[in-house]
């Protein structure tokens, strides 16, 4: 049997996740059922450019909420009392940097939540994964696209 790899969350995570899936079942399928109920009453199917549309939109929401069913059925949550100690960068924690002079504020979250432009970034991210079990005054090194960059931690909430 093989082993399905669990794929941590932070709490808040987990519900925006349930509710994109909640979102997707209750109201897009509903939508898009409807849509091709209303193309496919247009007559001849072979060129019915409306129909062939929506039954693409549908097999890639179905493909969605399938996505999201399997990773929520392998999704564990980690919360405060099961985290990382006061003080330590981990799994939901926010951390303030100093990155190469300008300050950033990130959330560690598991990879399926990351949002990078919402400041919200992977455990497993290369930024992630220098930052993790660090403190406030640690500095770490970063390979990114433009160089390596240094990091300053300068708070952990």
């Amino acid at each position: 049997m093989v082993e399905k790899k669990q794929i941590p969350f932070t709490r808040e995570g987990y519900e925006r996740v349930s509710g994109q899936l909640k979102e997707l079942i209750e109201v897009k399928r509903p939508e898009i059922v409807a849509a091709v109920a209303e193309a496919r009453s247009h007559g001849d199917l072979r060129e019915n450019a409306a129909y062939d549309v929506a039954r693409q939109d549908q097999a890639m929401i179905e493909r969605r909420i399938a996505e999201l069913e399997e990773t929520l059925r392998n999704a564990v949550v980690i919360d405060e009392a099961h985290g990382p100690a006061k003080g330590t960068v981990g799994l939901g924690r926010k951390v303030t940097v100093d990155f190469d002079g300008e300050e950033e504020v990130y959330t560690i979250v598991g990879p399926a939540e990351a949002e990078p432009i919402q400041g919200r970034i992977s455990e497993e991210s290369p930024i992630g994964k220098q930052l993790m079990g660090r403190k406030a005054g640690d500095r770490v090194t970063v390979a990114t696209p433009g160089g390596p960059a240094d990091i300053l931690i300068k708070a952990v909430d």
